[in-house]
């Protein structure tokens, strides 16, 4: 008697830059595992597809979570690619994974390297061209960060140009179609002149960024300004003339910690917009002021972050009034204001402030309510289960919306393909015509693959209550217990928003549970002294929990 033959998971991937390369496409990806499948007998489970997006992480891969989340729920035996590197571009990545489906006595398979995770020289083999395959990326990095810096040194800009630029046909250099010639935007420099000359004259980020947002002023990218925004303006030397490379180092992991000490500066191509004497000026006013004050007022703020405007939904941060009494002494007083108006001004939102001692002493006030009478948190554990099956509803329609659409977009992609056969229109406006419709393909199936996630995600059991309980236990003995930074610290892992009405009263609060919390109360000397690791440690294992109380 046969076996049942085994499931295999396909998994495909193609990022905007493989889309020309010949054989990445994920129809030959898919036509090749398929067969391969057919040829040893195999049964495909299910095909899972990211289309036109990186393999440098897995954020973003829609498919990619729900093949690992299927996996954890051993739907399949073996997972195949067409080659390793469209699992993972990082050799790191690629033997994480691998790992994760190992740990689920699944079979990882790469078609075109030839080995399977399943024997030991199959393993050798996979961390081998896995570190070959990183090199090579590395390699090709490495190399067009070399040709970017010597674009730099010849004053030829890399990358986005700021407000007030735009790239046209170079004049000099009509015969190359990509040669580009950086000009100036007359309008956008009026607000970049406008920016120098108002911080020169003594005005402040914050009042800058609000007279431009009350002009209707905008952004490169749309947005209103702000003084983060303000300030990089200032602080950019290509408005005089010169190009600035090589400023942060690995910004996709460091950011504004991987600060370069040796950035390039050098003259550029392009006309500049300020002059000498008003950029040093602005520059001499920006070092004076660029020191951190001691601090400028005393206040311990639990919250901050996590209250959000009821206006316009920004973060809440800390800020403070001042007042003298008929005595002569000076009072400060604390608040909770939108951040949004403390950074971009009235034209964007208003204060909405509330006191600081009124909001912590609602939001522990009502954590100890919930404590005390396990009918109200049982009420509100019930409520949570009733939305959990409810609000698949809206996302079900809403996939079946975006199945339409794909299915019409994928119609008009065949019927093209029909008349360019056919010879019956003009092949440059069919090609224009089919990036269009490939363009919506690709937004389509990721939001498909989003939304499926999401469906899959939100089958999960109905929370229990006794969970619940022992869970929110477990954070009130740390945050009564443990000192300030801790429990800062605990309510911005166990609180993920709070949210106030019109009236600048806490309406909600919305509370997170998952393995961060848990571990965090299972490592806090306050969670072990009081005997409750074993429970917390028991409690890490379960999925994630979400309620509003």
């Amino acid at each position: 008697m046969t076996s049942n033959p085994a499931k295999v998971a396909i998994y495909a991937r193609v990022s905007t830059e493989d889309q020309a390369e010949q054989g990445y496409s994920i129809d030959a990806q898919l036509e090749t595992l398929r067969k391969y499948c057919e040829l040893y007998g195999k049964e495909v489970y299910k095909e899972y597809v990211d289309a036109g997006v990186s393999g440098k992480s897995i954020e973003g891969r829609y498919e990619l979570q729900r093949l690992l989340k299927d996996a954890g729920d051993k739907k399949f035996h073996e997972v195949i690619v067409w080659k390793f590197n469209r699992m993972a571009r990082k050799n790191v990545d690629l033997l994480n994974i691998v790992e994760q489906l190992e740990a689920y006595n699944i079979t990882f398979r790469s078609f075109s390297e030839n080995f399977d995770t399943s024997t030991s020289m199959g393993k050798f083999a996979l961390q081998m061209m896995g570190a070959v395959g990183e090199l090579e990326r590395n390699t090709i990095v490495d190399n067009v960060k070399m040709g970017m810096k010597q674009r730099a040194k010849k004053g030829e800009h890399n990358g986005k140009l700021p407000l007030g630029y735009r790239a046209v046909p170079d004049p000099g250099n009509l015969s190359k179609k990509r040669s580009k010639f950086v000009a100036v935007v007359p309008e956008e420099a009026i607000i970049i002149r406008k920016i120098f000359e108002l911080y020169a004259a003594g005005r402040g980020l914050k009042s800058i960024a609000n007279e431009l947002n009350h002009s209707g002023y905008r952004t490169k990218t749309g947005n209103t300004f702000s003084t983060t925004a303000i300030k990089e303006i200032l602080n950019n030397p290509f408005y005089i003339g010169k190009v600035r490379y090589n400023r942060y180092e690995n910004w996709s992991n460091k950011r504004r910690r991987g600060k370069s000490a040796e950035p390039i500066i050098a003259d550029g191509k392009h006309e500049a917009i300020i002059g000498d004497a008003l950029w040093e000026k602005v520059q001499f006013l920006l070092q004076k002021k660029s020191f951190t004050p001691s601090r400028i007022f005393d206040g311990e703020f639990l919250l901050s972050g996590l209250i959000r405007c009821p206006k316009c939904g920004a973060a809440m941060v800390a800020s403070r009034t001042r007042s003298k009494t008929k005595s002569g002494e000076i009072v400060n007083r604390l608040y909770y204001s939108c951040g949004a108006f403390r950074s971009k001004g009235s034209s964007v939102c208003s204060a909405n402030s509330i006191r600081k001692q009124d909001a912590e002493d609602e939001v522990i006030n009502r954590l100890a309510r919930v404590l005390s009478k396990d009918r109200i948190l049982k009420a509100i554990v019930d409520k949570m289960n009733h939305r959990l099956v409810t609000r698949t509803l809206p996302l079900q329609a809403e996939l079946e919306h975006i199945r339409s659409q794909l299915e019409q977009a994928e119609s008009k992609k065949r019927r093209y393909q029909d008349l360019i056969e056919q010879n019956n229109l003009d092949k440059l406006i069919v090609a224009e015509r089919m990036q269009e419709i490939h363009a919506d393909l690709i937004k389509f199936r990721a939001e498909k693959s989003r939304l499926e996630l999401e469906l899959t995600e939100d089958n999960s059991s109905p929370v229990v209550f006794e969970q619940v309980r022992d869970l929110i236990a477990g954070f009130h003995q740390v945050l009564t217990a443990a000192p300030f930074e801790q429990r800062k610290t605990l309510l911005h892992l166990f609180i993920k928003r709070i949210t106030m009405n019109e009236s600048k009263m806490i309406e909600t609060i919305e509370l997170s549970f998952d393995e961060n919390v848990d571990s965090y109360f299972s490592d806090s000397p306050v969670a072990v002294a009081a005997g409750d690791s074993h429970r917390l440690k028991q409690a890490r294992r379960r999925e994630k929990i979400e309620i509003a109380i």
